[in-house]
């Protein structure tokens, strides 16, 4: 797909800024994605979108609004790339991982023997579903029935968890001996197992998009972690009521640390497990 004059082909310009462009640029990113940019960090989110419209060949942000305002998906993808935060990295926040495979999963397995399913929304890279995947299999639940589905809104981040490999970033808390014992070292990283691998499916979904989350929210775990952050209190609302719209009783959701869902919605009861927060679908 072409996107326009490339670099290589003319020098590249600083982009115009018709006046009330930025926060019309803003509100539809908003709109689209969650992802909310106060007034005093609009030239960050200009900043990131600059090269994007400037591959494009946009002369203004104006320009680049229309091309977004189309909803051409190939143009939300680029979109996406330059706005994602992909900071992540295997065996973050274990608390609420190692609720997940020392409590909840064998309570489930002692009155079923129906599958578990957990959601990893925003997985970005893919750390967060492989590093429950390797929980599991180090609990020795590995053969249970238990189907983990890992989603991105980026497609290049997609595409990186399929692959599997991984630079040093990603394993600043990994113990090392999980690493030597699920990761073989290749040119550009390591790569995990195959094995652990195949016990994840990725797939993409906008958080923001009902038709994406509904098929998605009726499991008995989601982990929608350090996504919050980024979000606007009414974006938030909104995600949490589809979820939660779906979600069965007694199932859990998880948020990041540093993410708070009370006095945003009624759906849910915070309760402590093994010493992990998780929200408890009522």
């Amino acid at each position: 797909m072409s996107f326009g004059i490339m670099a290589a082909d003319v020098e590249r310009k600083p982009l115009r800024v018709p006046e009330g462009i930025a926060h019309l640029l803003r509100d539809l990113i908003h709109e689209r994605t969650g992802i909310f940019f106060e007034d005093d960090r609009m030239d960050l989110l200009l900043s990131k979108l600059e090269p994007v419209a400037q591959r494009r060949g946009c002369a203004s942000y104006l320009d680049y609004y229309y091309a977004l305002k189309d909803n051409d998906r190939g143009e939300w993808d680029q979109a996406w790339e330059a706005l994602s935060v992909q900071e992540t990295y295997f065996w973050r926040e274990m608390a609420q991982i190692d609720a997940l495979v020392e409590k909840i999963i064998p309570q489930w397995f002692q009155k079923t023997s129906q599958p578990f399913r957990v959601w990893s929304a925003a997985c970005a890279t893919g750390e967060e579903p492989y590093t429950i995947a390797l929980a599991l299999a180090e609990r020795g639940l590995d053969s249970r029935p238990i189907e983990i589905l890992g989603t991105d809104a980026s497609p290049a981040a997609l595409e990186k968890a399929r692959r599997g490999v991984y630079r040093e970033k990603s394993f600043r808390v990994l113990p090392p001996a999980l690493r030597q014992k699920y990761f073989t070292p290749v040119l550009d990283g390591s790569r995990l197992s195959e094995a652990i691998m195949r016990r994840v499916t990725f797939a993409r979904a906008n958080l923001l998009e009902l038709g994406e989350i509904s098929p998605l929210a009726r499991v008995q775990a989601i982990f929608c972690r350090n996504v919050f952050i980024y979000f606007s209190r009414h974006s938030i609302r909104q995600t949490i009521a589809m979820m939660g719209a779906r979600m069965v009783p007694g199932s859990y959701l998880f948020v990041g640390a540093s993410e708070s869902l009370l006095r945003l919605t009624t759906d849910f009861e915070l309760r402590e497990i093994e010493g992990a927060l998780a929200y408890v679908r009522i």
